[in-house]
């Protein structure tokens, strides 16, 4: 088996975690895995949700899209549809409940952070680029917010990070890319934290079901490459 990108089968794309990437955000990243590109920018805004007004917790939420020319063709924007798809919904539900799991609310008291990810260039993974790039600028958030004096304790609980894992010509292959993902016959994308609890597995068998043990195998993998990321993220938080 030999992988389009002629990386081995536990290697992952060049990630890259390029922090402070705009000006106005309490947190912004540009992540990059191999060319899936996203920007991910968390905003801190005073106040919660009506459904936690008065519990004294805050709250965090996300949003996903794709620039029309993220992708080979373009694609029409949604607001011109005027509704988002399905699968748009669905990432940025995981990319919340995935940043969710980061933090001990009840620290972060009446404010709400809002995670904004913009795919301006995809190539396979863009929800799992989007947590793993978030995390990092969430954090950044988190350390505005302390500066302005506006946290009485630190919220962070763990760090967050996801790839992607699948079956590409009958072997689990980590973080796969557009060529591989579109003809794997099995692709898995996993969420973990850096204490080693998976926050989510998703998974879905595109052609033949697969294993207990190629399930078990992939989820190694996953862990293998989130380890990594784990320090990747590390690394640029100290910069």
């Amino acid at each position: 088996m030999k992988r389009p990108s002629g990386r081995a089968a536990d290697q992952l794309r060049n990630v890259r975690l390029t922090r402070n990437y705009t000006k106005h955000a309490e947190g912004s990243v540009l992540v990059e895995f191999g060319d899936t590109k996203v920007i991910c920018t968390v905003s801190v805004e005073n106040g919660v949700p009506r459904f936690l007004k008065g519990q004294g917790q805050g709250w965090v939420t996300a949003e996903y899209g794709m620039l029309p020319r993220a992708t080979g063709e373009r694609n029409q924007r949604e607001a011109s549809r005027g509704k988002q798809g399905g699968r748009t919904l669905e990432i940025q539900r995981l990319i919340g409940r995935s940043l969710r799991a980061a933090l001990d609310l009840r620290k972060l008291g009446e404010y709400t952070l809002y995670i904004d990810c913009d795919v301006i260039q995809a190539d396979g993974g863009t929800r799992t680029a989007s947590i793993t790039g978030a995390t990092v600028a969430l954090v950044d958030a988190l350390r505005a917010m302390k500066k302005r004096g506006v946290l009485k304790q630190d919220p962070l609980k763990q760090m967050i990070a996801a790839v992607s894992v699948g079956m590409y010509q009958g072997e689990p292959v980590l973080d796969l890319d557009y060529l591989e993902d579109s003809a794997a016959e099995t692709d898995l994308n996993v969420v973990m934290t850096n204490q080693g609890g998976f926050i989510e597995v998703q998974g879905t068998a595109e052609g033949a079901p697969f294993t207990p043990d190629e399930f078990n195998a992939m989820l190694a993998l996953a862990q293998q490459g989130i380890s990594r990321l784990f320090e990747l993220q590390q690394q640029a938080l100290a910069d």
